[in-house]
Formats: C-alpha cells, sequence, structure tokens
C-alpha cells in the first residue's frame, strides 16, 4: 500500500493513515479535467464568432502547459497576462498552473509604471500580452533589466500592434495534446498572485494557494445556487480576484463563458437575449449601466437572470430599481486577500413577505460568512474582542479560515500587521446586527469625524442615491477649522437633469441627522479603478483643494 503519511496511534478500526486511494491535494485544476471529460463537446467559450468545447479547451491548456514547461517554467516562476476577458485568460487560469507555475493576470488599465514594478517585483518569467496593451507594455519593459518572453495574444477584436514575433496561437499549437501535467504536490501550493492597487506606495501581491482557490469556487456554485450548465456572461474582469474565482467555479459545473472585451448596457440585454445568460457578476457600476440604459435598450426580463454585486456596498435604492427589471442581486464581500467574494448576504424565506424597499435595505448589507470561510467576526481592533451585537458598536470586519491569502509576497512587514492576532484584518469598519448579519460603514480611512461624531460616508451615499436625479454618489472628509471633518459630496446627475447644490443638501437633511449631511457638493464625473471602485483618495484631496 503507498502510504502518504504514517498512521497515527489510534483504533485500528479507524486507520489515520492518509494514502493515495484515499487522499489527493485539493486544486481547481482538476475541475477542467473532469468537464472534458464528461462534457467534451459541452461549450466553454464563447466570444463574438468563437466557439470552444471543454474538450478543446482542456488540450489547448495542455499544449500551452507543455510549450511554457519547454521555455524553462517550472514550479514557482510567475507568468503574467494582460488581456481582457478573452478565452486565452480564461486557459491561462488552467494551464499556468498546470506546469506548476503562478499566474499573475494584471489589470489592463494600469500605467506603464505599475506595470513594471509589478513584473519586477514578481519576477515574471513569461508575459502573455492582448495586442491593446502592447504599447504600455514596451514602455514598461524599458525599465526592467530581465524582461520576461513575451507572447503575442491575436485577438480580433484588438487594434493595437504586435508584441513580439511569438505568437500566442502557434505558440501552443506545437504543444504535446497528451501532456502528462500533474497535481500539486501540495494544495498549499501558490496558484496566483494578485496585486492589489495600491492608492499609497507600491501596490501589494496577494498569494493564493490551490486549496484556497478550489474551495472558493466551490463555495461560490453552492451559495449561489448556480446549479449545472449555467451561461455566465463576463462582466466582471478577470484580472480581478482571478474573476472572484469564477473560471474555476465555471469549469466545476460545466458552464458556458461568454467573453467580452468591454461591457455596457446593449451587450448585456443582447447577450442575455441571444445566449439566454442565467449569471454574471460585477461592481454596483454594472447595475448603473442596466438601470441608466437607454429606453430604447432596456427592458423588462421575460426570466430572471442572477447578478452577484460586490467592489462597492450597493445603495438600496439601486438595488430595488434593478431588481424590479427582473435581475435577482445577491450581495457579497470580501477583497483580493480573501480570493474575492468571503461574505454573502444570505437570503432567508421569512424576508420574501417584506416589501421591495424592505427587502432592498435587507439586501444592502454585506451577510454573513461563506460556507467555506471558518470565521467572520467585527472585532475591536485594540482589545480583538467581538464587538456588541448591537448594530450600533463599530469594529473592524476580521477573517479566518482556507479562503484567506497565504500572505503578501516578499513583504514581512505587511504580513505582521495583516495577521496580527490571529486574524485578517481587512481595515473595513462595519457593525454587526442583531441577527448576525455586518453591515459595512466604511473603510478605516474613510470614516468621517466631525465634532467627535462617527459619520458613515456610505449611509450619506445611500441617501443621495435614492434621490431621483443623482446617477451616481460618493463621499469623502473635508477638513474644516471648526469641526475637523465634514462630509463633501461628489454626484453625477443623469442626463438632462438641474439640481442645486442646495437643494441636495436640503434632500439630506429631510432623510438624516443634520450633523450627518454634506456640508459641500461637487458636480461632476466620480474617479474610478477598472473594477468599478470609487477611487476616494482622489475625492479627499480634490475636496481638501476646493
Amino acid at each position: 500500500m503507498n502510504v502518504i503519511k504514517d498512521a497515527q496511534p489510534g483504533d485500528n478500526d479507524f486507520p489515520l493513515a492518509k494514502h493515495t486511494a484515499n487522499y489527493t491535494p485539493l486544486s481547481p485544476l482538476s475541475f477542467l479535467k473532469r468537464s472534458a471529460e464528461v462534457y467534451p463537446e459541452y461549450t466553454a467559450l464563447i466570444h463574438g464568432k468563437r466557439t470552444l468545447t471543454y474538450g478543446e479547451v482542456y488540450t489547448r491548456c495542455r499544449q500551452l502547459a507543455h510549450r511554457l514547461s519547454q521555455h524553462g517554467v517550472k514550479a514557482g516562476d510567475v507568468v503574467s497576462i494582460i488581456a481582457p476577458n478573452i478565452p486565452e485568460l480564461y486557459e491561462a487560469h488552467f494551464a499556468v498552473p498546470m506546469c506548476g507555475a503562478i499566474l499573475n493576470a494584471i489589470n489592463t488599465r494600469l500605467e506603464a509604471k505599475t506595470i513594471a514594478y509589478i513584473l519586477g517585483h514578481a519576477q515574471t518569467k513569461v508575459l502573455l500580452v492582448d495586442r491593446d496593451s502592447t504599447s504600455v507594455v514596451q514602455k514598461a519593459l524599458e525599465s526592467i533589466s530581465n524582461p520576461p518572453l513575451i507572447i503575442d495574444i491575436n485577438d480580433p477584436g484588438a487594434s493595437g500592434e504586435a508584441a513580439s514575433e511569438i505568437e500566442y496561437e502557434a505558440f501552443l499549437s506545437t504543444g504535446d495534446v497528451n501532456y502528462q501535467w500533474l497535481m500539486p504536490e501540495d494544495e498549499w501550493a501558490s496558484i496566483a498572485l494578485n496585486y492589489t492597487s495600491g492608492t499609497t506606495g507600491e501596490p501589494k501581491g496577494v498569494v493564493y494557494h490551490h486549496r484556497g482557490a478550489y474551495m472558493n469556487a466551490m463555495s461560490n456554485i453552492t451559495g449561489w445556487h448556480m446549479g449545472a450548465h449555467p451561461v455566465y456572461l463576463w462582466t466582471l474582469p478577470m484580472f480581478h480576484c482571478n474573476g472572484w474565482c469564477f473560471p474555476w467555479s465555471l469549469a466545476a459545473n460545466a458552464g458556458v463563458s461568454i467573453c467580452a472585451r468591454a461591457i455596457n448596457a446593449e451587450l448585456i440585454y443582447s447577450s442575455i437575449e441571444k445566449h439566454d445568460v442565467t449569471h454574471f457578476c460585477g461592481a454596483p457600476i454594472i447595475l448603473n449601466f442596466i438601470i441608466n440604459a437607454d429606453p430604447a435598450i432596456a427592458r423588462k426580463l421575460e426570466k430572471p437572470v442572477e447578478v452577484m454585486t460586490a467592489a462597492a456596498p450597493p445603495p438600496a435604492s439601486v438595488l430595488q430599481r434593478v431588481e424590479a427589471l427582473g435581475f435577482h442581486v445577491t450581495h457579497v464581500y470580501g477583497l483580493t486577500e480573501t480570493y474575492g467574494p468571503a461574505v454573502m448576504c444570505a437570503w432567508k424565506t421569512e424576508w420574501d413577505s417584506l416589501s421591495a424597499k424592505e427587502q432592498s435595505i435587507l439586501k444592502a448589507r454585506q451577510g454573513v460568512r461563506y460556507q467555506v470561510l471558518d470565521e467572520l467576526d467585527v472585532m475591536n481592533p485594540d482589545t480583538m474582542q467581538p464587538v456588541p451585537r448591537d448594530g450600533e458598536t463599530i469594529g473592524e470586519i476580521m477573517f479566518r479560515g482556507n479562503i484567506v491569502m497565504r500572505g503578501y509576497f516578499k513583504n514581512k512587514e505587511a504580513n505582521e500587521a495583516a495577521f496580527a492576532g490571529g486574524w485578517f484584518h481587512s481595515g473595513d469598519l462595519a457593525v454587526m446586527d442583531p441577527d448576525g448579519y455586518l453591515r459595512i460603514l466604511d473603510r478605516a480611512k474613510d470614516i468621517i469625524i466631525s465634532g467627535g461624531e462617527n459619520i458613515s460616508s456610505i449611509e450619506i451615499e445611500d441617501v443621495l442615491y435614492s434621490h431621483p436625479d443623482v446617477l451616481e454618489a460618493a463621499v469623502a472628509a473635508k477638513n474644516d477649522e471648526h469641526w475637523g471633518e465634514t462630509p463633501c459630496a461628489f454626484v453625477h446627475l443623469v442626463n438632462g437633469a438641474s439640481v442645486t447644490e442646495e437643494e441636495i443638501i436640503n434632500y439630506c437633511r429631510e432623510k438624516m441627522a443634520h450633523f450627518k449631511c454634506p456640508t459641500k457638493v461637487v458636480f461632476r464625473e466620480l474617479p474610478k479603478t477598472s473594477t468599478g471602485k470609487v477611487q476616494k483618495f482622489q475625492l479627499r484631496e480634490w475636496a481638501n483643494e476646493l
């Protein structure tokens, strides 16, 4: 018998040894292999006129893994990719770890300086580049002394020049279709490296392991009740937390991935009609696309489409409006450090009898832990004790379990701070409601302290979003000689709307305590990251320049 680990002392009727027959390391790579074996002719990817089956995707991934290994890529090496949501990025989620390497999917909207830092810090050995990113990558490479091998992805939707003489399709075409890739020997081996979008200092590299990716991919399915063979529209960037682990989730339940280089309301509605889309994810900006779509495009759906939203807390008014169109929203919360979503506003049947407004208020909360997250709490970071479940006492959200990152790559100081006290510190401030559902108030750095009172920018934003003429809103602290800080609102109006600063402030004063209301309103578009998060550091700078 092939014994992996010696048996421990105990009852002989219940042997404790691990054997090859009863133990293999957990890895999401097993999902693709199974779907290719069971559903080889089922559609896996659709991109414009191009369609790939699970059998074809599995073969292509084996070929790419083989060719990477031939170029010296080995266990522990980093392979980076810069591409929008196209089949090659999906394939990289499997092919790169199939040869033991670590996938680093880079945000397509980053500037050359940050890309250069990431490539250098990660010690990238191979870089796959979509042609629309060729120019920024070439500029980034100018400052790298030991540049990686560049492979050009020639997607038909791209308009840029070739990144190198090595073209993706030609590169993998000579790979071994029967390449005998190996599962990781240790499920805690690294599978992905994701860099956070740092607002101050350099971005931090978040390391995922195979076990965490496997578990979160499965929890996406069970928590969202996805079922077999969903049709998933890629509105969420795959480079963001590895698409919240959904490339691996979709391989597990043999779903269809509808790829798209860019997202707008017309594409969402047309994809639903053409491909019978059942699910998609995205930040609240995606919900805004839907509810503010041109009347010629927007329509109430014939059957519900499941939408998972996160990144920024969705205002209750936005949830209510999007669900009225036939979209069923599930609100989740997480961070890059928790493989994407790790908290879900799990729905309870007793809430079905409530009004649409009451339901949207409940759904706007972040909720409870994912099934595979061991512990979640709102704690006092000084005492490391849970705050009272009173919906009022503020603490920091903390995580503990298998879907917390391995740590920050080559950053001992950040790791010591993040894992102080045996918990992962999120930096997000929240309260715990009496029913055990957490509700975020702000990032620790975004809470507004006015005259000694804590003011949640999210609470003010929720009120602003309920105004019929407000398309988008965000609130940041503005320095004040008397109060220390006061709220400053940045508002982007619906096209054609005409509202004054005074009217917005008075609207807020009618709906909340006066000390919480904005003292200044600025009408302008909001600066955002590629994942839809408002860049509040930029708003704070603007507020204090006024």
